[in-house]
């Protein structure tokens, strides 16, 4: 009599990828059946499953509220550790300065309501983009906010570099008008690994993300964000899997999407990508609201960074001096010079 045995074989086809127990072909033999058994387990306990969600946010908490809580139970259903909102969402004004009339502290109502949702339903949440309220009634901050499954925050993370930028053909952003930049590079552990901080307009600055992979350990960096959808066309993908491949580390990147009111729209494209670049994690609808899951493989970091390591090479060149953190100026000057060379 024949025994049957699994037989695993990768999804992806480069050099680093370990062998995965959700890619499985059939053959007949009599034996290794159980050291591939042993193998697959070992797999599936190697691997924790994320999700990351795409809204279309509006002037309105409660409906906000609503569509994340539906969101959240979707997740859960899919098997995830942890669930990533995009940044603003929460709020979206019709204009800039509108989400200062509705900032408000980390103990207040509205986190404490989120922070509910978490331990009710027993899920990790990634809150990208939350309106904290300033030092002043004139100023905000860009608040990544990381929620436990008992409901605990369990890091903070106030965005550094924020969106002054003259769009090409679009409109004028200004976020240090009503924003207070951070100044701390922020890193926590979860069940998905430890996670790197960031929000939206970081992601173009690489030194930021080499510091959460060289400094702090991150093997996941999640990115909420709203980016426009003039730079998102451009820049999104190309941004996201250049920052997976340099850090060698999954990047999670939920986005807004659509139109939110007459003035504003964002680009969409939630992805999650591997430490190869390899897009692991799409919705089938770049405008949709929903969520994507991916199992974040941690033998697959192991692999990649193992095979390729360029963290020995980086040594003395990462400085352990403060966080990058750009003068706005000098953002806005590189900003307008990258534009004009892209749209020359």
């Amino acid at each position: 009599m024949l025994n049957c045995c699994l037989y695993f074989t990768p999804n992806v086809t480069h050099p680093y990828y370990p062998i995965r127990s959700s890619h499985v072909s059939l053959y007949t033999t009599s034996s290794t059946v159980s050291s591939l058994a042993d193998s697959a387990m070992a797999a599936a306990a190697n691997s924790v499953r994320v999700a990351a969600a795409q809204m279309t946010s509006v002037g309105d908490i409660a409906t906000n509220f609503s569509t994340c809580s539906r969101l959240v139970k979707e997740a859960v259903s899919a098997g995830a550790k942890m669930l990533c909102l995009p940044e603003n969402f929460s709020y979206v004004g019709g204009m800039s300065g509108d989400s200062l009339l509705i900032a408000e502290p980390l103990d207040g109502p509205i986190m404490q309501k989120y922070c509910s949702l978490a331990r009710e339903s027993d899920i990790w949440l990634s809150l990208g983009g939350f309106q904290e309220k300033g030092h002043d009634d004139a100023h905000l901050r860009n608040t990544h906010v990381i929620i436990d499954d008992a409901g605990n925050i369990r890091s903070t993370y106030s965005k550094i570099h924020l969106f002054d930028v003259d769009v090409p053909g679009g409109a004028v952003y200004k976020e240090s008008s009503f924003t207070e930049p951070g100044k701390d590079i922020a890193a926590v552990d979860s069940p998905i690994g430890r996670l790197g901080l960031t929000v939206c307009y970081d992601l173009r600055f690489p030194e930021l993300y080499q510091k959460l992979r060289f400094q702090h350990d991150a093997q996941v960096i999640l990115v909420p964000a709203a980016f426009t959808t003039v730079t998102g066309q451009a820049h999104w993908e190309i941004l996201l899997r250049a920052r997976a491949i340099e850090t060698q580390c999954y990047v999670i990147a939920s986005a807004q999407a659509g139109k939110h009111n007459e003035k504003r729209e964002s680009y969409g494209e939630t992805l999650i990508i591997d430490p190869w670049g390899t897009i692991v994690g799409r919705l089938p609808d770049r405008l949709s609201t929903g969520i994507t899951v991916a199992d974040i493989d941690f033998s697959l970091i192991d692999s990649v960074r193992a095979k390729m390591p360029i963290a020995k090479a980086l040594e003395g060149l990462i400085s352990t001096d403060r966080p990058i953190m750009l003068d706005a100026s000098l953002a806005y000057k590189c900003c307008m010079h990258c534009s004009r060379i892209a749209f020359s």
